[in-house]
């Protein structure tokens, strides 16, 4: 079973996956954040590096799913090649940041390598709103995250919204983390684990 957790910068999804991994003893996939050459000079500039830091992060997804797929047991993931395509190509583009030939060609792209891609059992977003995702970011302090435009992630926000009310490829659980504290609080935690139950009855 393919389980994936999906949300805006600082919802909180590595940290939420690398629990839910652990407690149910899931194989982890996480984001390729560290080794991914383009993201401090994309924060920098953003429409230079647009496009290539869309590129990286679209064959490493690709990559990590069909490994996914071809695993048995169980498995969580820390967002989806959805994403790529429909949140963060999707906003480049009609923010001005990436040009329509290049999202035409990477789009093309994405087409091509979704028509191989399964999706997953259970997709887990975690929605929060603005405040609370700023507070998450500095919090844990990364150097290229510091250049992160308020703009950039209200329209984040705004793209999530919009793809899940029409999301329809598999089982949807939506967690409202504004108030949530699942690192402090065993309460918080328990709380998801058993929503996760929940949906996941009727699947395994």
């Amino acid at each position: 079973m393919h389980i994936a957790i999906v949300g805006n910068i600082g919802a909180g999804k590595t940290t939420l996956a690398t629990k839910l991994a652990h407690h149910f003893k899931w194989d982890l996939y996480l984001e390729a954040v560290d080794n991914n050459p383009y993201l401090k000079d994309f924060y920098d500039d953003m429409e230079r590096w647009a496009f290539h830091l869309q590129v990286f992060f679209l064959n490493s997804r690709f990559n990590q799913v069909q490994q996914i797929q071809a695993k048995p047991g169980h498995v969580i993931q820390d967002r989806t090649i959805y994403e790529d395509a429909f949140i963060f190509a999707k906003n480049l583009h009609q923010s001005g940041l990436m040009s329509t030939r290049d999202f035409d060609n990477y789009f093309a792209l994405f087409q091509s390598m979704i028509s191989m891609v399964k999706p997953p059992d259970l997709m887990i977003y975690l929605k929060a709103d603005l405040p609370k995702l700023i507070g998450q970011i500095e919090k844990r302090n990364r150097e290229y995250e510091n250049n992160i435009r308020l703009d950039y992630l209200r329209n984040l926000n705004e793209h999530y919204n919009s793809w899940m009310s029409t999301y329809n490829q598999g089982k949807l659980l939506v967690v409202d983390v504004n108030n949530m504290d699942f690192v402090a609080s065993h309460d918080d935690l328990g709380l998801i684990i058993e929503r996760i139950q929940s949906e996941l009855f009727g699947l395994f």
